[in-house]
């Protein structure tokens, strides 16, 4: 006897399929027979997916700049994994993954270079701060919590510095077995051009749509160089939207080109997520409607691409033997506004809303969800 059994569920791809979670793993996809202690049936009119990952969140609930609560953000709106993107370095790592193990969302960290994480809003400019050895001993300590390396790359945050913290970022990372890095960019200097020369295979540009003047694109609206080269090197581009790094006008222009994000994050924290642009990943996701990207698209950002490129083992994809994480949505069909973070605002007509989600076999049901005439 199974211990779920999700009944008639429709996948992006329209296929309808039963789903049967067994000891906190897929069982069976198809027709499933057979019976389960609980059973759900969507009656073909809902989504599900694999549990949407959010690759960059700051969930850290002592962080003085950037905090909240790993459920409020997760499980809340749908979202069965959060990736805390540098809120702790080495020095609260440890207190900071204790927290986590409260939380039924499944948290993970990226490590900030700098010993104290963001406690200000310049970590970078004191080279004194980035102590290689310690985040190898948390790393070691850590080694199922911590899934890659933050560092921040703009200049409110290096000062003076400019790439001289990427440069010893990367020597960490080597120092480390290789861990994903992921790089913050924004303001200059230092320059793009500098930053993504030194990226590598499989590390992580994110706020890769920002509005600034350090974009991407260059002012004519072409890919710039450095950067072509870099994704052709295999570096991936997150979209970290956040208060203040998610541009209609660059994402537009980009997507229209072919240059599609390998994972959209929402870099929320209770600000942004209560005053918006943000709000959660749920509407982060729903802007891409908005700037040519499908429904498939967008949930592999957050499903297959999230897991790949932070080696997420049994995430992210509907396979047996994967983790019984799964996200239950609907899309609505409805005028609603969006709003970029450079006050720019969309007239959105399709929005994403989770009903659910399943943490290791788990049922959450969102507040949308629980409100459902099918107990959603």
């Amino acid at each position: 006897m199974y211990d779920l059994i999700i009944r008639a569920a429709r996948l992006c791809d329209e296929q309808v399929v039963d789903i049967a979670l067994q000891d906190g793993r897929i069982a069976a996809i198809g027709h499933v027979q057979g019976r389960a202690r609980r059973e759900r049936n969507l009656a073909g009119r809902f989504y599900l997916s694999a549990g949407w990952i959010d690759s960059h969140v700051h969930c850290y609930p002592k962080s003085p700049i950037y905090h909240d609560e790993a459920d409020t953000i997760g499980v809340a709106h749908g979202v069965t994994t959060v990736v805390d993107a540098g809120s702790t370095g080495a020095d609260h790592i440890d207190d900071f993954y204790r927290l986590t193990r409260t939380a039924t969302t499944q948290v993970y960290a990226l490590i900030n270079i700098a010993r104290t994480g963001i406690v200000t809003q310049n970590e970078l400019a004191d080279m004194t701060q980035i102590d290689g050895e310690a985040v190898q001993q948390a790393v070691t300590r850590l080694p199922d919590f911590i899934v890659g390396l933050k560092a921040r790359i703009s200049s409110s945050v290096v000062g003076k510095n400019g790439v001289q913290p990427l440069i010893k970022a990367k020597a960490i990372q080597q120092e480390s077995g290789g861990l994903p890095l992921m790089v913050h960019i924004g303001n200059n200097p230092p320059d793009l051009d500098q930053i993504v020369d030194l990226l590598t295979t499989g590390d992580i540009i994110t706020h890769c749509f920002n509005g600034k003047p350090n974009r991407i694109l260059t002012p004519q609206g072409e890919l710039k160089v450095a950067v072509k080269q870099a994704i052709a090197r295999g570096v991936r581009l997150d979209v970290g939207h956040g208060s203040a790094s998610f541009s209609f006008e660059v994402a537009r222009t980009a997507i229209a080109q072919g240059i599609l994000p390998d994972t959209i994050s929402s870099d929320i924290y209770c600000r942004n997520r209560m005053a918006g642009p943000v709000h959660s990943l749920a509407h982060v996701m729903s802007k891409f409607f908005s700037v040519g990207m499908t429904l498939p698209q967008v949930i592999d950002c957050v499903t297959v691409r999230a897991a790949a490129g932070l080696h997420l083992q049994r995430k992210g994809q509907l396979k047996v033997g994967y983790d019984a994480d799964l996200t239950v949505f609907s899309v609505n069909q409805a005028i609603r506004p969006f709003i970029d973070s450079e006050g720019e605002q969309v007239a959105g007509d399709k929005h994403l809303i989770p009903l659910a989600a399943v943490v290791a076999g788990e049922w959450f049901a969102t507040e949308e969800g629980a409100a459902h005439e099918f107990g959603l």
